[in-house]
């Protein structure tokens, strides 16, 4: 039986998510993996973090929000070493995964924190404390019915500019070219931001989810937005 808290529901949570939880059954590796290195590499739900104590002499602070499987997320903070990371993820099987790959690849500069992004910004990361922010490959919940689920939406912008660095930014990447748009459309209506669409930058690695979707003819799209 696993050892780590699942994700539920609570007063101090949202009530709209902008995840589903796939299959939380994991593989014997993942599992093994979880158990292993959780302990050195893994930050349990509802702690706070203070990302500059944790690691003290890294260049930049950067979290990403979403790992899934963290094919790019340990390739990033592999190229990387000066900088420190934080991969928010609430996939058990994408946790065990990623933290087999930290192990393969001796990374010493990424934490794991198991938790709800929103609720782990608002209420457990210190004020101006990131350099930057990841949001690779959000799900777009396409029918209009669910867009109100998707984690881009007015009310999270003024907690992004609370949180990042005065010119630190969110990079984001989308391969649903409407919801491309749904991101611009928000981010230029605020204040606090700004920015746009920008080429690949040649550290985001093409994972073999974005090149499936490459292959049946995707369009992905970069966007760029820096704290006022």
């Amino acid at each position: 039986m696993s050892k780590f808290t699942s994700y539920t529901a609570s007063p101090d949570r949202p009530s709209i998510h902008s995840f589903k939880l796939r299959g939380a059954r994991m593989t014997l590796a993942q599992e093994k993996a979880m158990n292993a290195f959780w302990p050195v590499f893994g930050i349990n739900p509802d702690t706070p973090i203070d990302p500059r104590a944790t690691f003290p002499d890294a260049k930049r602070l950067i979290m990403e929000i979403g790992t899934g499987m963290g094919e790019s997320t340990a390739l990033i903070a592999r190229d990387h070493p000066d900088d420190g990371f934080f991969g928010v993820e609430l996939h058990r099987p994408g946790l065990g995964a990623l933290l087999a790959r930290i192990n393969e690849l001796g990374l010493t500069n990424l934490r794991l924190v198991e938790e709800d992004a929103r609720v782990l910004l608002a209420k457990y990361t210190p004020d101006h404390s990131l350099d930057a922010i990841h949001l690779y490959f959000p799900d777009p919940w396409p029918k209009t019915k669910h867009n109100k689920r998707r984690i881009v939406q007015d009310d999270l912008l003024p907690v992004l500019a609370q949180k990042l660095v005065p010119g630190g930014y969110i990079h984001i990447a989308t391969d649903w070219l409407p919801y491309a748009i749904w991101i611009q459309e928000v981010f230029e209506r605020s204040p606090l931001f700004t920015g746009g669409v920008i080429e690949r930058p040649e550290f985001r690695p093409i994972t073999k989810f974005e090149g499936q979707g490459l292959r049946k003819g995707h369009v992905v799209t970069d966007l760029k937005y820096f704290t006022r």
